[in-house]
């Protein structure tokens, strides 16, 4: 396998590579270290604030030539339809290029969905750029985040990584310096959450929390300061429509990390850990557990 030049615009999104006729795009999650509820937008999306971080667990989204827009699923629970992210993505940037070349789309899945990590997102912008390169279309990176805000608020960010502090419906993304490694255990349920549900159940505040000192905290390396000011309006609203996710909660707030939260919109919860050794020593704690409840646990760290 060889890895790409590739265009230094891309240094800061996804790694690529080609093998034989296949063009392969590593597609990462992300995890909110924050996020806060502004106020509802008169085009019904809801003003947020939120700070992301990519972490080492990836889907695979591999291309070839052909003469139609196909796509298969390594997951077959998964629609490999028009309306998956994948192919609105790829129909998109068609559309809006007049490209009318095909692709042949293998998705491997391996980033839990309807957890709040991002994988239909990352997906989308990782077609938008294997596409690009495919087709040969020769679109910026700032084009194609762009491009992809009118399908998605969180594909954007997959165009700044490793960190970016998101604002708006969370298409408005500023780069964030990120000085160290993070470590995080993630706890992924078998249940997922709808993102829309949640939104709709959360109490907007009065007074929003600022994101100020986590983004200082950040810029120093400190993770114990880090964890404690992490911060997830929607937690609340995810406890309350699926009480499992408070008890998962407590249950990482037991094994006494830097932090907990939950990411996005649910129903993953993950530890910020001190330590690759520190995640690995809260997962250990935690499998004793898996008889009793129905979860994944993943060890990682930011890309």
């Amino acid at each position: 396998m060889r890895t790409l030049n590739v265009n230094s615009l891309y240094w800061c999104l996804m790694h690529i590579t080609t093998y034989l006729d296949d063009l392969v795009v590593w597609a990462p999650a992300k995890v909110n270290l924050f996020l806060e509820v502004l106020g509802k937008r008169p085009d019904g999306y809801h003003e947020i604030a939120t700070l992301m971080v990519a972490v080492r667990l990836y889907d695979t989204v591999i291309f070839r030539e052909s003469a139609a827009l196909t796509l298969q699923c390594s997951d077959t629970t998964l629609s490999a339809g028009p309306d998956n992210l994948v192919l609105r993505a790829a129909k998109l940037l068609q559309d809006r290029t007049g490209c009318r070349k095909g692709a042949s789309i293998r998705l491997i899945k391996r980033i839990p969905m309807a957890a709040g990590l991002a994988g239909g997102s990352t997906d989308a912008a990782a077609t938008l750029l294997g596409l690009n390169r495919l087709w040969q279309l020769g679109l910026s990176a700032r084009d194609l985040a762009k491009l992809s805000s009118e399908i998605g608020s969180d594909i954007p960010f997959f165009f700044q990584l490793p960190a970016a502090w998101c604002t708006g419906r969370g298409e408005i993304v500023n780069h964030v310096n990120l000085p160290i490694k993070l470590h995080f255990m993630l706890l992924c349920p078998a249940f997922g959450l709808a993102t829309a549900t949640v939104y709709k159940n959360v109490a907007v505040p009065p007074t929003a929390v600022s994101g100020d000192a986590l983004r200082l905290a950040l810029s120093k390396g400190d993770v114990d300061s880090i964890g404690r000011l992490m911060h997830n309006r929607l937690q609340l609203a995810a406890e309350k429509i699926e009480p499992r996710v408070g008890e998962f909660a407590r249950m990482l707030a037991e094994c006494s990390p830097a932090g907990s939260l939950m990411s996005g919109s649910g129903s993953t919860m993950f530890a910020l850990c001190r330590s690759a050794a520190d995640a690995e020593r809260i997962a250990a704690s935690l499998k004793t557990r898996t008889k009793a409840h129905d979860f994944r646990m993943i060890v990682t760290r930011t890309i």
